[in-house]
């Protein structure tokens, strides 16, 4: 078994992304790429992940900004925010933190992006764009799990993948990236969801396999098949005595097991979420470029 490490492959991204900035930015007295986020609410999540992209843009050198407001913010109020954010020529690109109060339409907050700012990929002029195979900005999480394989040199051609979960963030866009017709594509791929029958016998013919159900140790060693690869998207946060924080994460797949029958297996934490913040980078420095219009 050998890990996956997203970690390592994350920061080598980020010394290019940060030699890109140096030579095509900062050298020819050009601003930096300057990404806003806009945190709603003091969910512990989004918080952290809100903080490790900060300290991923101070890394490569891009400008980040936050903006931050209580979970009681209304709904026509966060809608001016976007508005703002949309009309800052000084911002190249910007997220909306998910999941946001229940009071607040996320897919109308999600429309109302600039589909040129939108480097979170999720709205649907860029899901529509990805699923017509033309430029756009993927989602970062499966951007990063495309890149994880590439740079792996994992090989997707031909082969038999199997997607856990069809959420509109992980699932149904990787599974679409990967059975188009790209050098990450050309696989066969099964996307398994609730109505889904029997499946753990559809997870145990994968030769790669996605899990982002979701689920704290969903996926056990009878359901992988033996030399797969496998991909774990879950992160779960659990009490612990022996780190600082007081707790630890686990994530979809019983990593303690399925790791001695698989070939490749992505860490929790260490796997996709570094890719995931790596990627968000790669989209804002596609949107200072303006190679996304």
């Amino acid at each position: 078994m050998k890990l996956l490490d997203g970690k390592l492959i994350a920061d080598q991204i980020k010394t290019e992304i940060a030699t890109e900035v140096k030579t095509d930015f900062f050298d020819k007295g050009i601003d930096a790429p300057h990404i806003a986020a806009v945190l709603v609410g003091e969910d512990p999540a989004s918080m952290t992940y809100v903080a490790a992209k900060e300290k991923a843009c101070r890394e490569v050198g891009f400008i980040s900004s936050v903006y931050r407001y209580p979970s009681n913010i209304t709904q026509e109020k966060l809608l001016e925010v976007v508005d703002f954010l949309n009309d800052d020529s000084e911002v190249h690109g910007f997220i909306v933190q998910l999941p946001l109060p229940a009071h607040i339409d996320e897919q109308r907050i999600i429309e109302r992006i600039d589909p040129k700012k939108d480097v979170d990929g999720f709205h649907p002029v860029n899901i529509g764009k990805m699923v017509l195979n033309q430029p756009c900005f993927l989602s970062a999480t499966p951007l990063g799990i495309i890149t994880l394989l590439e740079r792996y040199n994992i090989e997707t051609a031909g082969k038999n993948v199997v997607v856990l979960g069809r959420s509109h963030i992980v699932g149904t866009p990787v599974s679409i990236l990967l059975s188009r017709k790209s050098a990450a594509g050309n696989a066969t791929v099964t996307l398994c969801h609730s109505f889904s029958q029997d499946i753990p016998a559809i997870a145990a013919q994968a030769d790669i396999l996605i899990v982002a159900m979701g689920k704290m140790g969903f996926v056990t060693a009878d359901m992988v098949k033996k030399d797969a690869v496998v991909i774990d998207v879950g992160v779960h946060r659990i009490p612990s005595t022996e780190t600082k924080s007081g707790f630890r994460l686990k994530g979809d797949v019983d990593f303690d097991r399925v790791s001695r029958k698989c070939s490749y297996i992505t860490p929790v934490p260490g796997g996709v979420g570094p890719m995931t913040i790596v990627s968000l980078l790669q989209n804002t420095l596609k949107a200072a470029k303006k190679e996304i219009i």
